[in-house]
Formats: C-alpha cells, structure tokens, sequence
C-alpha cells in the first residue's frame, strides 16, 4: 500500500444516475462514512452525457426513473438537458460535488484480505499523474456498457460509402441533416428517438431493421398527477403516488405479456393507430417475432415514429445488409437504400466493471467464473457491491433498493465488528446448476446474448440471480437476513444461534 494513497471508508465508481444516487443515501444512512466517487468524463451525468444524438431522451417514466428522495416535476419523458439539470439539482442540494473527482481514468483495483482494504489506481486526465486510493468498501456504479466503443457490426464494403457515418453514441451536435437523406441501421430505443427527429428537419429518413420492435404510444403526460397537481397535493405526495400507480400498471403489464402476449399485442397496436390512423398496416415492418418484453418495449410519445410513418417522412425496410455502396447500402434483397447520412442504431458494447482490472489477494478475477448474488455480489470478491438496474422497469428503482441494502450492511459490519464481507455458495448450493447470467427466454436482446460469457454466472435458486423482478425485490431485499449462510464475515459464516446470543447479551 503507498504511502501517498488517499483513505476513505467507500469508494464510489462513477457519477451517473447510479452513483449520484448512491451517495446521496450513503450520506443519508451512514453520515459518518467517509467517501469519494471517481468519475472518468469531466463532468456528471454517465448515459445522458455519453449521448448527444438528436432528440436524446428517457425510454422510462421520470417518476419512477428519477430517485424515491426528489419529486420529479415535468413530463413523464425527459430530454437528457431536464434530466442532467435534475441530477446537478440532487448533487448540489445534497453538497455532492465536493467528494466527485472528475477525470480520473481507474486502471486497476486489489483486494488485500491481510489488510481488509481495496487500492485503486487511477490516472488523473488532468496531467496524466497516477494516483492512488485505499477503501473499505468498493461501490461499482459505472453501468453495464462500453461509453467510448460502440458496437458496429462489421459491414461488407463500409469503406467504399462516400456520404457521413456515424454511430448514434458517436453523434456529434454539429452534424447537419436538415434537407438531407438519412438512413438509420436498427429499430430499438435508440433509432425510436432519433427517428422523429431527424424526421423534423430532414428531406426523408429510413429505417432499416433486421427485425420489427414493439413499441408503446401515449401522451407523454400522467393524468393521475395532473389531476393530483389541481387538487393542491404536495409534490412530494404526488411524486409517491404516481411511482406507486407506474409501478402497479408496469407488474400487470409485465406479467400479461407473459400469459396472453397476443391480446397485449392488439393493445399495443390500437394505440399505435390512434396516431397513424385506424388503416395502418403492420406487416411486414411492425409484426415483431418475439413476444412483447422479451427486448425492451421502446416508447413512443405522443406516437411520434409512427406519426412521421403516417406523413410519409419515414419508411421502413425490413432486410439485413449485403453490402455498403457509394451511394448507401444495398440490402440482402437487393434493394440499394441510398442516403447523404448513415447513423448505425446497433446498439452497445458489454462492460463488465468498466473494463477494469480486478485482483483479489493476487489472483486476477475473471468475472464470468464467479457467480452472482442477488445480480449485486460475486463469489470470491470481497467487499464489493455492483449497482446493475432493471430492463423492464426503470434503471434507478434499483439504484435506491441497493443504497439501502449497501447502508444496512455497512451499518451491520459496524455493529458486529468485522471487517470482510463476501458471499459464498453455501453447503447445500453444492449440487445447484450453474447457468449464464440471465435465461434467454426472459431478456434476450442482442447486446446481453453477444456477450453473456463475460457476465458472472447464476445459480438455479432465487437467491444466486438477478430476476430482473423489481416486483417481487422490492420485498425480498430490504428483508434480507444479513446473517443468512451465503454472508461471510471476516472469513467465518455467522450461525443464527449465534447472533441470537449476541442479541441477547446486548439486551
């Protein structure tokens, strides 16, 4: 350990939405924790300022996606400026800012089990200096995906394109488009914003799509807190009322396109013609051949792809690639779709711990042989959380159940005097199955599939999973026994009739 290394109890990695959010009930439930949170870029923010493609937004309701401690006031669906002013609002109300170091690049974390710390190293941008920090507890909040390196397929004849391509994650704010032919490569989230967009200015847009996406249209207002705002509710009131209601409507959809997917389908379709007009045609383009949640449900304000659809702005061709032309791309049926832009909406590329390299006790760890409590602690890795969201409900219901979660146990290795803390397969785990991090009849999209082998493992029983179940955590974790066998305390597991001692001999 160097002398010249920077003590603090937690160590936070990155300042998006996760870690923001992390401190801010690190300070609220552990006030004596000292703390610093690394972030690479120079400023907050993570996902909303990694992207700056047109018309960049939420695909979740700010209800349930801005955290439980700070009402949110606008519409349900945010640009990413009102969600960045949201943020830089929790960070200086709570006095944030002063433990951030922004541009610090981490290179590398150790584990010492003889010293019980965690030494990170990092390279600070400014001057190119390494610097080095000690911690007790390691809290990872830099996401899930890569923000410099976004994944493009490797295209046949890419070179030969005489127009602009670029990536969406790549978009750069002065890139004009107005007046000119644009043709995006995907149907997800992404190309469901940038589409109206770039529909707005440009002479026409396309949309190529190896495979149709569901979508949802509404308004992008919430009646119930409208209503609620004229009766004179406190925000407050209101911001816990519409989560609840959000929150209830989500579990039942959710649940309805596991049990009759078809009807939910025809919802979904109906909600779609209250915008494009009660004769549009689904087939061949918006027919999707996987059942409704099983990729993430893009959402459509207002119906706005499908407006530009309707008002002859945007067509759709649903092919795969056979090769670049000068002129654009010709299409595995031949037709050549020619364009003055080309944004690829391919989506990301997986990072698992930023990327970082991990040792424990001098052994490298390879994340993908350890397996996964809970989708937040890993086998052999001591003293570490990974805040990692949900797909079918919003990314920061999680961030705020682990602050909990991290808070009770930080608090509970304070009361019992230890140190470590690990979690470890327990004797009766010894003949469970060990499976990829998530069943891909449950989430499969492209991104998680690519890569899965790099993810930590599951275990068969519900404890060794991330169920992507927001519903039924939300019971399960803030009433999880900190003293289960899976805990293991400064290298010993604590038995019930133990702690039960203990508490008696406190009282």
């Amino acid at each position: 350990m160097a002398d010249s290394a920077t003590h603090i109890d937690v160590l936070i990695v990155g300042a998006g939405i996760s870690g923001i959010g992390s401190a801010y009930h690190l300070q609220e439930q552990c006030p004596t924790k000292s703390y610093v949170i690394l972030e690479m870029k120079d400023t907050f923010g993570g996902t909303w300022e990694t992207h700056k493609y047109p018309g960049v937004r939420s695909d979740s309701d700010l209800y349930t996606f801005g955290y439980r401690f700070k009402p949110w006031v606008g519409a349900p669906i945010a640009s990413a400026e009102e969600i960045l002013k949201y943020m830089g609002e929790v960070i200086e109300e709570n006095s944030i800012d002063q433990h951030i170091r922004y541009g610090h690049r981490i290179t590398g974390c150790s584990w010492s089990s003889q010293d019980n710390l965690w030494t990170v190293q990092a390279t600070r941008l400014a001057d190119d200096a390494t610097v080095s920090f000690t911690c007790n507890f390691l809290w990872m909040c830099q996401g899930y995906y890569d923000h410099e390196n976004p994944y493009i397929p490797e295209w046949s004849g890419m070179d030969s394109y005489k127009g602009t391509f670029i990536h969406a994650q790549k978009w750069d704010p002065e890139t004009d488009y107005a007046g000119k032919r644009v043709l995006v490569i995907g149907s997800g989230a992404t190309a469901a914003t940038v589409v109206p967009a770039f529909a707005e200015k440009a002479a026409h847009v396309t949309m190529l799509q190896r495979s149709p996406t569901y979508f949802f249209c509404s308004e992008n207002k919430n009646e119930l807190a409208d209503r609620l705002r004229e009766i004179g509710i406190d925000e407050p009131t209101i911001h816990r009322v519409v989560r609840a209601q959000i929150m209830y409507d989500q579990d039942m959809m959710t649940k309805r396109c596991q049990t009759e997917p078809d009807q939910v389908f025809e919802e979904l379709k109906a909600l779609i013609r209250q915008y494009a007009g009660e004769d549009f045609e689904f087939e061949p383009h918006f027919t999707p051949k996987y059942r409704p949640w099983q990729q993430r449900l893009a959402f459509c304000p207002e119906g706005d792809v499908f407006q530009a659809a309707a008002a002859g702005k945007l067509s759709v061709v649903t092919d795969t690639i056979d090769t670049f032309t000068e002129k654009g791309v010709r299409t595995a049926s031949g037709e050549e779709i020619e364009a003055d832009i080309i944004v690829a909406c391919t989506g990301f590329r997986l990072s698992v711990m930023g990327e970082i390299p991990f040792q424990v006790d001098g052994k490298s760890v390879d994340w993908h042989e350890t397996v996964n409590y809970r989708g937040m602690m890993f086998t052999g890795v001591p003293n570490l959380v990974w805040v990692f969201g949900y797909f079918r409900a919003s990314w920061t219901l999680r961030v705020d159940m682990l602050g909990d979660f991290v808070c009770n146990l930080l608090n509970h290795m304070d009361e019992t005097g230890t140190k470590r803390i690990e979690v470890s397969l327990r004797d009766e785990d010894s003949d469970m199955d060990i499976l990829p991090w998530i069943e891909a009849d449950n989430f499969n999209p492209n991104y998680l599939m690519r890569d899965i082998d790099r993810l930590p493992q599951r275990g068969a029983k519900p404890e060794w999973r991330h169920n992507q179940d927001y519903w039924s955590e939300r019971d399960e974790i803030p009433t999880t026994d900190l003293d289960s066998p899976e805990f293991v305390y400064d290298g010993k597991r604590r038995s019930q009739s133990a702690v039960r001692k203990k508490a008696a001999n406190a009282t």
